[in-house]
């Protein structure tokens, strides 16, 4: 049977000796995995592996990125394909358990606990043998220790945050999962949990985060995993996943001091590939590459003294992009 391995420095997990250790393979397989709920299906023959490292799970709202971290997590089963971790069933499987940590989106705590009680219960769940250590050193790592002894209902929201993500660290994971871990931390916060995460993935372990912002991804992240509606869009390093987003077709509303000259100023462009002349003034772009005409637009409207007053991009929206990741 394979075994999680937690890395040097562990909180004292119980969890069994390792015979794979995070950085001799991949940790977290899905393969061909679907899940349906009656006639809706939340996430369609998604098959994607994951090593050491840290990896951004990337899409809109309501794609599918919680359902697929839950059967990670063993919360839910799959309906059709495997989840496995470290070549184990991620359902049912309490051996999983203790060596992998979650953060849901979703807040479950009680406002009269202090955030050492919170974490403490953790440690003490997990059957650690020092839990009140293995509280502590959780509790330092995410920099909450000095209102460590505050009620949780006194804490802001990312203060909460913070101290859940120290309740999953306690039993020193190989494998942690957080569902949108930034929400509601200021940009302190959220620097000192991106330095975290690069430091877990680092050292060998595998974490897989879940955001609906770019920019977040691109921050602490070298490999994406795409989802759109349920389905598994594009999957790599995030330098391609970049390309894809920004060389893709796009329409823009123009308006400038001189339309029709800029008209025909652009239609020689290779990246544009049509344009619609408004009579009521302004102009509809259809551009065939988005990065390219972003940069060369600037360059034709002072070669041709052109005022631009107003540009939009019509379709500029997570929707839109994520949809396209499908197509391409």
């Amino acid at each position: 049977m394979s075994t999680l391995t937690v890395p040097a420095g562990s909180a004292g997990s119980q969890a069994p000796s390792a015979s794979r250790a995070p950085g001799t393979g991949s940790l977290v397989e899905l393969r061909g995995v679907t899940k349906w709920y009656g006639n809706v299906v939340a996430v369609n023959d998604i098959t994607m592996t994951l090593g050491p490292g840290v990896t951004g799970l990337l899409g809109p709202n309501g794609a599918g990125k919680t359902t697929v971290l839950h059967m990670m997590a063993g919360f839910l089963p799959p309906s059709r394909g495997e989840v496995l971790i470290a070549g184990e069933p991620a359902w049912c499987n309490p051996f999983v358990y203790s060596g992998l940590g979650i953060v849901v989106e979703r807040e479950a705590v009680h406002g009269f606990l202090t955030g050492w009680d919170f974490v403490l219960a953790s440690a003490k769940l997990h059957r650690l043998p020092n839990p009140e250590a293995a509280a502590r050193r959780a509790i330092e790592l995410v920099d909450m220790v000095e209102p460590m002894n505050r009620r949780m209902g006194t804490y802001s929201k990312g203060m909460r945050q913070r101290m859940r993500v120290a309740a999953a660290l306690v039993h020193d994971p190989a494998v942690l999962l957080l569902d949108e871990p930034f929400n509601g931390m200021d940009p302190r916060q959220r620097l000192h949990m991106m330095e975290l995460l690069h430091a877990m993935g680092d050292v060998g372990r595998t974490v897989l985060f879940s955001s609906h912002i770019l920019e977040e991804v691109e921050q602490i992240s070298g490999t994406v995993q795409v989802i759109v509606a349920g389905r598994l869009a594009a999957s790599g390093d995030y330098r391609t996943i970049r390309r894809l987003m920004t060389h893709r077709p796009h329409v823009f509303t123009i308006r400038s001091s001189d339309d029709r000259r800029l008209a025909v100023a652009l239609m020689g462009r290779a990246s544009v590939a049509g344009i619609d002349i408004d009579p009521k003034g302004g102009l509809t772009v259809r551009a065939s590459d988005y990065g390219t005409f972003t940069r060369e637009l600037p360059k034709i409207a002072l070669a041709e003294q052109i005022r631009v007053q107003r540009l939009v991009p019509a379709d500029e929206s997570l929707e839109s992009v994520f949809s396209y990741l499908v197509g391409a």
